[in-house]
């Protein structure tokens, strides 16, 4: 087990040097015309593919880390250039995760790399789990998976909703339900294939920030994939869902399900996304208040901004140290005892949405234009209190956690 450090090593300082060379040479020079365009930024996702970025190897390499820093550090680097293409870059990784957290080791070396495709045929992947009347209340899913055992194939029918990738993958993961009775325990991941019939993009969202990343609806029309595409496999399922209506009758304590084993092992990431951002937003608002003058003198030298920025700095250094603790912790099999995972997404994505703004405050009338960043990193830090996990439901789940109540 690697010890908790707050220092990079060597390797993951260089690895930290390249993605910045990155953001700051491709990613940045394109946001703003991918913000205006609204849609995904295929050339860029390409080039990542062809450095490396956009990867199997290199997702693997961060992921596997014994430090547990490989892929905040990779995930701040990146937003800190722009969080809408960031995401389109990144936004794989959570069916990745998907699959990670609940594959067979098969179904990782078959469907992850499909996920991705190559520098020459650049592929996205999509996780699909909220729905038009179950975002953060997983318990509500409609969408039904049902076995048909004569042809050993499962068939899902329903609405999905704020996917990212959702349509244009190349692989969906789908969460659905396999037994209405037992709730959020009765439900499982699902891989979808490239090319499936029944599957089709509802919906594209016009979002208010990181509109560089695709979010649409997914039906799903009677979508047939076959038994070997639920992830974890049936012996499994049956094994997990025969427990959970022992527990049910017993009363016991509530399981864990699919899309929940999903976000709590990708939420420390999400905080870091949150993190590039503040320090971005920052960054700007600080050579902004150096260089600009009125009344005779650069405006840091006022204590009103003075303030503000040491508040602002503060704030994003204590977010990156929950996001690394975190990290740490998952990596090393640390259980989240007090709900570290979302307290670390809790206050970084708090803490993006205060810093893009108060940026914007210091430029003043400059920070609300469009010919400075800020304007753009303040409307996509909404995003960071909204998806995987609202503010509200981190806030739920650390107090159940502290009151020594189950995670539902």
């Amino acid at each position: 087990m690697a010890e908790f450090t707050m220092e990079l090593n060597d390797e993951q300082k260089e690895v930290r040097d390249w993605l910045h060379g990155f953001a700051t040479d491709v990613i940045r020079p394109a946001a703003a015309e991918w913000d205006e365009r609204e849609e995904t930024p295929w050339p860029v996702i390409q080039e990542a593919a062809k450095v490396g970025i956009y990867s199997l190897d290199f997702y693997a390499q961060q992921y596997f880390d014994p430090t547990g820093l490989g892929i905040p550090m990779a995930m701040e680097e990146l937003f800190w250039g722009d969080a809408g293409i960031a995401l389109s870059i990144v936004g794989t990784g959570l069916a990745a995760v998907g699959v990670l957290a609940n594959g067979t080791e098969a179904q990782i070396g078959t469907w992850i790399p499909q996920m991705y495709g190559d520098q020459n045929d650049v592929k996205v992947a999509a996780f699909c789990s909220s729905e038009p009347d179950a975002g953060s209340d997983v318990a509500s899913m409609r969408t039904r998976a049902v076995y048909d055992e004569a042809k050993d194939e499962w068939v899902i029918n329903g609405t999905k909703t704020w996917a990212t990738n959702g349509g244009i993958a190349n692989v969906h993961v789908v969460v659905a339900v396999v037994d209405p009775e037992l709730g959020s325990k009765g439900h499982a991941s699902f891989i979808v294939p490239p090319g499936t019939p029944g599957l089709a993009q509802g919906q594209k969202f016009k979002k208010h920030g990181i509109r560089a990343s695709h979010t649409a609806e997914v039906v799903l029309d009677g979508v047939r994939v076959p038994g070997s595409c639920l992830l974890g496999g049936k012996e499994k399922l049956d094994e997990r869902l025969a427990r959970a209506r022992e527990k049910a009758k017993a009363g016991g304590e509530r399981v864990k399900n699919a899309a929940m084993a999903t976000f709590e092992a990708s939420r420390p990431a999400v905080g870091a996304m949150a993190v590039g951002t503040a320090r971005a937003a920052y960054e700007v608002a600080l050579e902004y208040a150096t260089t600009r003058e009125q009344f005779g003198r650069p405006i840091i030298d006022n204590q009103g901004v003075a303030f503000q920025l040491a508040d602002m700095r503060t704030q994003i250094d204590a977010a990156r140290l929950l996001v690394w603790r975190a990290s740490w912790m998952a990596v090393n099999n640390r259980p989240f005892t007090a709900a570290e995972g979302s307290m670390s997404k809790l206050f970084a994505s708090e803490t993006a949405k205060k810093v893009t703004a108060q940026a914007i405050q210091i430029l003043g009338g400059n920070g609300y234009t469009r010919e400075y960043p800020v304007e753009r990193m303040h409307r996509d830090s909404a995003i960071y209190t909204i998806f995987e996990g609202t503010s509200e439901i981190q806030r739920l789940v650390i107090a159940r956690t502290l009151a020594g109540m189950p995670i539902r």
